[in-house]
């Protein structure tokens, strides 16, 4: 008697586990995200970088993270990429080279897969002799390996399908402009309007010749795109005044890059039929919460949470330096990269936020087609 009870047990216990998995499925909105570009979506991508310094696979990074332990991410907790896939009912993706390195370990790409790498730029930098990062073309390159995995998988229609339905998201333009303003000899070969015609040239073209262009022909057809915040109000940049004050060129200059962008994508649109994306002005949003942080729930918008030093960005957030308590109240979790909460902010509105901070249509709407 006890023997066939203990049976029931199991067969209810598996009957209730296929009803959850199955739940989950329908749940999810998109049937995948694949995730492109820099430090604010890297999910552990440069951690398998061996000659990478811009590495965040230490403590106290992801003190706030479900495990408690560091990933990889330049946060105390999760990032954008990990918010939206909530979002639309996913798991967050896994890092590409993760998946590459333990291919003893099975991971489902059909759900996606994050190709992000910090320190990631548009202008391919020159003359590498180490892998520091994964360029935007690289990256592409890797999605191309994935994808044909799908089409073994799947099989051609199929996998065109799936990528139709899935969201695609790119962020990548800060350490462009963060590359000039720190650079000796940049401002020599380049004037501002040059470099910036320079930078929109190079993701024009990375955009319509090399990512979009084979995601399209792949079947792709949803793209999300974040645009490059206030730089020049990070910690980073605000030491280097001595007034403590936001680095103001550096912010037109993510200001007109932005708008370079916005055009290039309703150009994008009108050259391809059934494109349709969703641009998040993160400048716009990021500068209102600096003028007016108690309005949307934070209350440090200079001083980092991690480091250490004048606005705790004279020391980076390595092992051992102190951190804050109230994390939720920093909109910086480092000199450089917001905190977990201030992504969670930027997140809900990335999904469903008003057009004033979403262009033309927010994520939400962007599935619904």
């Amino acid at each position: 008697m006890a023997s066939n009870f203990h049976g029931f047990l199991i067969f209810f216990f598996f009957i209730f586990m296929f009803f959850n998995y199955m739940t989950f499925l329908e749940a999810a909105l998109v049937p995948a995200m694949y995730v492109f570009g820099d430090s604010l979506v890297d999910v552990g991508n440069n951690n398998y970088l061996n000659f990478s310094a811009a590495k965040a696979n230490f403590y106290p990074n992801g003190i706030d993270f479900p495990t408690g332990k560091p990933t990889g991410r330049f946060c105390n907790g999760k990032n954008p990429a990990d918010f939206l896939a909530e979002k639309v009912g996913l798991a967050s993706a896994s890092s590409y080279l993760s998946i590459i390195e333990n291919r003893s370990h099975t991971y489902n790409i059909n759900i996606g897969v994050n190709f992000a790498s910090g320190g990631a730029t548009i202008i391919p930098q020159p003359n590498q002799i180490f892998v520091t990062s994964i360029s935007l073309s690289k990256q592409v390159v890797y999605y191309n390996s994935i994808y044909e995995a799908l089409v073994r998988d799947l099989g051609v229609n199929k996998a065109k399908a799936h990528a139709s339905k899935s969201l695609y998201l790119i962020e990548i333009g800060s350490n462009d402009i963060f590359a000039y303003f720190a650079s000796p000899n940049l401002d020599k070969i380049y004037t501002p309007p040059q470099y910036l015609n320079l930078m929109s040239q190079h993701f024009e073209k990375q955009l319509k010749c090399y990512l979009w262009q084979r995601l399209y022909e792949n079947g792709a057809r949803k793209l999300v795109v974040i645009g490059v915040g206030v730089i020049g109000c990070t910690p980073a940049m605000r030491y280097q005044n001595f007034t403590e004050g936001c680095n103001s060129e550096m912010n037109r200059w993510a200001f007109v890059f932005n708008q370079h962008l916005t055009s290039m994508l309703k150009k994008l649109k009108d050259e391809l039929f059934g494109f349709h994306f969703s641009y998040f002005d993160g400048f716009s949003i990021m500068l209102s919460t600096i003028h007016k942080p108690t309005s949307f729930g934070f209350s440090e918008v200079k001083v980092a949470c991690c480091g250490s030093g004048r606005l705790k960005a004279e020391v980076a957030c390595i092992p051992k330096v102190s951190y804050c308590n109230n994390r939720d109240k920093h909109l910086f979790w480092d000199k450089y990269h917001p905190t977990q909460q201030a992504h969670h902010f930027f997140s809900d509105l990335i999904f469903n936020g008003p057009q004033t901070y979403t262009f033309p249509i927010n994520v939400q709407t962007l599935i619904a087609i």
